[in-house]
């Protein structure tokens, strides 16, 4: 079955879809996404992209991401994505609603996305899928935007530009 990812004009709108293994080149065309992060007694799972990622593989990011399906509420994607590549059950709560952002990697593939970032309040441990997934780790909120701001280069650039907003730090430091 082909995933596709949904196409998006720059006001927002949906303009038809594409399969997701050939939307991100160097020409990566908007499109829709999300942006999630469990958190859990004030810490956040941060999660290393496995080494098979096209775009920023074995990077340090937030817990999970992906796209909505065509039809598909993204807040039900996030779930469906919680469960995929961690094995958590839980529920989302929209944080960044106007998130967006474009990113270039050191190999030239563009991240193009209108990405609502949600925290996700799940219970468990999570069983990373090793597919998306090559570590996870728990860190204290504070730390992660200190050391976001001091060293940005360590991490996803969607991360990097999502702690800097300020109703996400407040979120993930209550």
């Amino acid at each position: 079955m082909t995933e596709l990812v949904v196409l998006a004009s720059p006001d927002g709108e949906a303009i038809g879809t594409a399969p997701k293994a050939t939307v991100h080149t160097t020409t990566t065309p908007l499109h829709f996404a999300f942006s999630a992060w469990v958190v859990r007694e004030g810490q956040v799972l941060l999660t290393r992209r496995a080494l098979s990622k096209r775009t920023w593989p074995g990077v340090w990011t937030n817990s999970f991401c992906g796209h909505p399906g065509p039809g598909e509420e993204t807040a039900a994607a996030v779930v469906r994505r919680a469960r995929f590549e961690l094995g958590l059950e839980g529920q989302p709560r929209l944080v960044l609603p106007d998130f967006s952002y474009r990113a270039v990697d050191s190999s030239g593939i563009v991240e193009h996305e209108l990405c609502p970032v949600y925290l996700f309040e799940g219970a468990g441990d999570p069983q990373p899928n090793p597919d998306e997934v090559d570590s996870v780790a728990w860190v204290d909120a504070d730390k992660l935007i200190a050391a976001a701001a001091a060293t940005p280069f360590a991490f996803s650039p969607w991360m990097v530009e999502e702690l800097a907003e300020e109703p996400l730090r407040r979120a993930l430091l209550q």
